[in-house]
């Protein structure tokens, strides 16, 4: 199927404007490009409340955003983490996302503001996003949560820090997840899979892109075939909390997405796969101008909230 005509309308202004060579750019400067220029957030769907609030785990204080739709408590909760490759991404750049799905999900959001490389390098961002999960089910009835319903997201390097989640509470046995919802994750790979060669260039999320978050995310190559930043490679992935995981047809990350739901299928774990045709990595954050994003968006929450609202 070819290009959406919104994202190649898009995809004309952003490669008129992104930079020519990553050779020697510091975060700060694609940071400062991300408040600026890409702002996609054009509107704000209400919801009944948003809040602000620190939470002080060992060592660290780690801001999250509290979404809470209509309705009586408790709620199903999702724990969101935001893409940007390890090293970009903030909770301003995922509110419009998280409050759609907040309404969509009737469920709260905590969207977890990891803390990023190359200033914090792996595994601090999965420190994080254990440990704030960890933390959010201590404390459930401060959010008015049920912690019996409580479910991970998040997409790119959020949807893989959200499986690495899941893998880690695996293994302490605690938090009980409930579900996961992985937007186009990085999942890890062995052998370089078609998709990151068809998409390689002029999609947004380029190879020389993927190679810089890589070197500013890691201390070394052989961190790379970690469980806990390439979960495919993890041995004992039976078990795992049920998963709905999305991809889209123009993303280098296609296929490892695609391979990791067929991992988890063949270890007995229940998954919805979706596929979407015509977008792009990266897409649910172009909701507000991309129809087809939004459709997407909305299928996901309602995904979602079959998976809390159904006991």
């Amino acid at each position: 199927m070819p290009l959406d005509p919104q994202v190649v309308a898009f995809l004309e202004r952003y490669n008129a404007n992104s930079l020519p060579s990553l050779e020697g750019v510091e975060p700060q400067v694609l940071r400062d490009m991300e408040k600026g220029n890409l702002n996609f957030n054009l509107k704000v769907e209400a919801v009944k409340k948003v809040e602000n609030r620190i939470l002080p785990l060992a060592g660290r204080d780690i801001p999250v955003r509290i979404y809470t739709p209509e309705g009586k408590a408790p709620y199903p909760a999702l724990v969101f983490y935001h893409g940007g490759g390890w090293v970009l991404g903030s909770l301003d750049n995922y509110d419009s996302v998280c409050r759609v799905l907040t309404n969509f999900a009737h469920c709260v959001v905590v969207s977890v503001d990891y803390r990023l490389a190359p200033e914090h390098k792996f595994p601090a961002a999965v420190e994080d996003a254990y440990d704030s999960l960890q933390w959010i089910a201590d404390h459930h009835q401060e959010f008015n949560i049920n912690p019996n319903l409580l479910a991970v997201g998040g997409d790119s390097a959020g949807g893989n820090l959200a499986a690495v989640a899941c893998i880690i509470a695996k293994e302490r046995k605690t938090p009980k997840i409930a579900y996961q919802l992985l937007i186009y994750p990085s999942t890890g790979f062995k052998e370089e899979p078609p998709s990151m060669r068809e998409n390689s260039e002029g999609y947004m999320l380029t190879r020389e892109l993927m190679e810089w978050f890589r070197k500013h995310y890691f201390n070394t190559e052989e961190e790379m075939q970690h469980p806990y930043a390439s979960p495919i490679f993890y041995p004992h992935l039976e078990g795992l909390p049920p998963a709905m995981i999305v991809t889209a047809q123009y993303d280098p990350l296609r296929d490892v997405g695609k391979a990791y739901a067929d991992k988890l299928e063949e270890k007995g774990v229940e998954v919805t796969y979706r596929n979407y045709e015509g977008l792009i990595h990266g897409f649910i954050n172009f909701h507000n101008f991309i129809a087809e994003a939004q459709r997407a968006l909305e299928e996901m929450a309602a995904q979602l909230s079959q998976a809390l609202h159904s006991e």
